[in-house]
């Protein structure tokens, strides 16, 4: 049985994305980790980055990743968007008009797309301007239209030509991108589309969206293609009906005297076409051979309506900023995986985690230190029942404050990092948490720490002259992690080169999600 999952399911998908994230009831974070991608271990590589690594859809993977995830921003409506591909207007361009047919077998002129998602019919002009292009001075004997040379600037509802060059170029405005969107969403491929265009009170989006509802304006079809002109018809100048399962919709048309039909111009667009043919009956006696006008019909009521229908919105596109502003996201470290999780929950209980940020990496403060950190070095303590094993994410040297992943490569065989049967594998396997005593954190490179055990509090005052935060809550100087291990669902990975940071740095994220 033959099936397609249509466009529109998609865009269906997206908006219900944006939905969810927005939904108050539910918290979607942005996460940074992975500070040593290049050490042995389940899930790293040598050649990281040089040849990144896929990342592996399995729960196995998704533990991997929950081991080293260090620090999520939440997501917010201002942080969403839906996108479409940026288009951008250049004088001397070529670009095809909105048709609701292509197809397979009726591809679109330029582009040679199926789907008119994948033609080039609307522009972003150099003021960050959206229009559509609903004539390009197309027709059956010329079908690719003229270049266009006359850049649309105008903000007007109707449909209107943007110069006097006669490049025969008809734009109807849609939106313009805001100045807050350009700065946070900004991209050379991709284009953001404002969110909520159905509700929105914005007064000039209202207007376009209100001025595209056919069923109060009357005005849903707004071209006629004439694919064939046809010879006989009645020379003179006409105004006939349009035909279909809408109404109201006229067109006049010039005819030369040769009976050719030479121009299509709606005069009245009418409303819940969706299809159309016009009504040449009164006009076609004596033709010859038969014309071909084609009723352009607009999606959903009218052009501007529904943005998002009309645009092929199936695209996300997800920002967040990870900078020095707070603690919680070290700064001489390095990340290499980027990802989405939806709902982690607070550690120690179920309810969803919904603050504004998160840390999810242990953390020891310590007293005194000897030696040095570097970022990945494996460290270990002897704790009650065995040995706490973690990597280094990060260590402030003016703090003295460690903070770990305890990623499982630590507890697997060392030889072959999977489930092989080891020597010691009662004692090193099991997974213990770095504690609060008098035997010192340890690491392979020579370093040992001892534990501040008198130090409670989320700020530190190492030099007596300022005080620092610390992002996390300290007990008996040992902080845990914000969230549970392992909670909320991930629902995007992406592994790359190795960024290495430093105080000034700061990363913008920015995701984009296709449905």
């Amino acid at each position: 049985m033959a099936a397609i999952v249509t466009d529109q399911f998609r865009i269906l998908n997206a908006g219900n994305f944006v939905d969810s994230v927005t939904n108050t009831s539910n918290s979607y974070y942005v996460f940074v980790g992975l500070a040593n991608p290049t050490a042995s271990g389940f899930g790293k590589s040598s050649s990281w980055d040089t040849d990144t690594p896929n990342p592996i859809d399995n729960f196995d993977y998704q533990g991997f990743v929950g081991d080293n995830m260090s620090f999520g921003k939440k997501i917010t409506s201002s942080n969403v968007r839906r996108v479409v591909r940026r288009i951008d207007w250049t004088r001397g361009t070529r670009y095809e008009m909105y048709r609701h047919d292509y197809s397979i077998n009726n591809l679109s002129p330029i582009t040679k797309s199926a789907r008119l998602y994948d033609s080039n019919y609307y522009v972003m002009n150099s003021e960050y301007k959206v229009y559509i292009c609903v004539d390009n001075g197309s027709s059956g004997i010329s079908t690719t239209g003229n270049a266009s040379l006359d850049e649309p600037t105008f903000t007007d509802l109707e449909p209107s030509s943007a110069g006097v060059s006669g490049d025969g170029y008809v734009w109807k405005y849609l939106f313009t991108v805001t100045p807050s969107d350009i700065i946070k969403f900004d991209s050379t491929e991709y284009i953001t589309v404002p969110n909520d265009w159905s509700t929105s009170t914005n007064a000039q989006i209202a207007a376009v969206r209100d001025n595209g509802d056919s069923s109060v304006n009357e005005n849903q079809i707004k071209k006629i293609y004439i694919d064939n002109r046809g010879l006989g018809y009645s020379q003179g100048t006409h105004e006939v009906d349009i035909l279909g399962d809408g109404s109201g919709g006229k067109a006049v048309l010039d005819v030369d005297s040769s009976g050719r039909i030479t121009n299509a111009a709606v005069s009245s667009g009418g409303k819940d076409y969706s299809f159309g043919i016009v009504d040449l009956g009164s006009i076609n006696s004596n033709s010859t051979t038969k014309a071909k006008l084609i009723p352009i019909i607009p999606p959903s009521k009218g052009h501007g309506y529904d943005i998002y229908r009309e645009l092929g919105a199936e695209r996300v596109l997800l920002y967040a900023r990870f900078d020095d502003s707070t603690k919680d996201f070290p700064v001489d470290t390095t990340i290499a995986q980027i990802g989405v999780v939806k709902n982690p929950t607070s550690v120690g209980s179920t309810s969803v985690f919904t603050d504004n940020q998160y840390s999810s990496l242990g953390a020891i403060k310590f007293s005194s230190t000897t030696g040095t950190l570097a970022i990945g070095d494996a460290i270990k303590q002897t704790v009650t029942g065995g040995v706490a094993k973690g990597y280094v994410f990060s260590y402030d040297t003016e703090t003295k404050v460690l903070k770990y992943v305890q990623d499982r490569s630590s507890f697997l065989n060392q030889t072959t990092f999977d489930q092989t049967d080891y020597v010691g594998v009662s004692t090193s396997a099991k997974v213990y948490e770095f504690a609060s005593n008098a035997n010192a954190v340890t690491s392979t490179g020579g370093f040992s720490g001892s534990v501040d055990t008198g130090f409670t509090g989320v700020s530190t005052n190492p030099t007596g002259s300022k005080i620092i935060a610390l992002g996390v809550q300290f007990t008996n100087g040992v902080a845990t992690p914000e969230i549970n291990k392992g909670s909320g669902d991930i629902i995007y990975i992406d592994n790359r080169p190795a960024i290495s940071r430093n105080s000034r740095q700061k990363e913008d994220v920015k995701i984009i999600l296709e449905f």
